[in-house]
């Protein structure tokens, strides 16, 4: 959020209408999307927008945040889930679907910004490594996943499958498959003479 002090009431119902619109938008157009159509879809003037968002930048990252705070919560969520194959294999493809709308959001964010501030790129992406640590640590105690995965590989390999899908017309479907395919890969193998 842009400050420390608390919103009025009007004031955080623009942020939030501002925040859904900014996803909405980028999630059609990619991060390259236009700040007037995110500022007409919220129902706001573009001193509104500029005024929460001083710039595109600032934007962006308020919404990778919030879509990041969004996954850590789930995360935190399925921790207890009474199946821990099926917990990760469920937030594996909720950073998936995460992923296929942001159309170039965490690549954009990846850069350095103009006025030095630490990259939010790098701090969410820690945020979704810690997240995913615990429930990739039950499904192992369970069984479900090989000992010699680790988060960041899956991750990894969820980062690629979004590149691959996001510009796809099914992209949610495609990445839902190939993220299918690739769970397969990170199960144990049955004990007995290979195939």
């Amino acid at each position: 959020m842009p400050s420390e002090r608390p919103m009025r009431a009007d004031a955080r119902r623009n942020y939030d209408r501002l925040l859904a619109a900014a996803a909405a938008v980028v999630a059609e157009q990619g991060a390259e999307a236009s700040l007037e159509e995110i500022a007409r879809r919220a129902g706001v003037g573009s001193a509104t927008l500029h005024r929460h968002f001083p710039s595109r930048r600032r934007l962006l990252e308020a919404v990778f945040r919030d879509k990041v705070e969004t996954l850590c919560a789930a995360a935190t969520d399925l921790a207890g889930a009474p199946d821990p194959e099926q917990a990760l294999v469920s937030w594996l493809g909720a950073v998936a679907a995460h992923a296929v709308s942001n159309r170039g959001l965490a690549a954009s964010l990846m850069v350095g910004s103009d006025d030095g501030d630490p990259l939010v790129g790098a701090t969410c992406h820690t945020m979704i490594v810690e997240a995913g640590q615990g429930l990739l640590a039950r499904a192992r105690q369970a069984r479900a996943v090989r000992s010699d995965v680790s988060i960041v590989e899956l991750l990894t390999l969820v980062h690629a499958i979004s590149l691959a899908a996001e510009r796809q017309p099914d992209g949610a479907a495609l990445a839902d498959r190939l993220l299918t395919l690739v769970l397969d890969g990170v199960r144990p193998r049955p004990e007995g003479p290979p195939r």
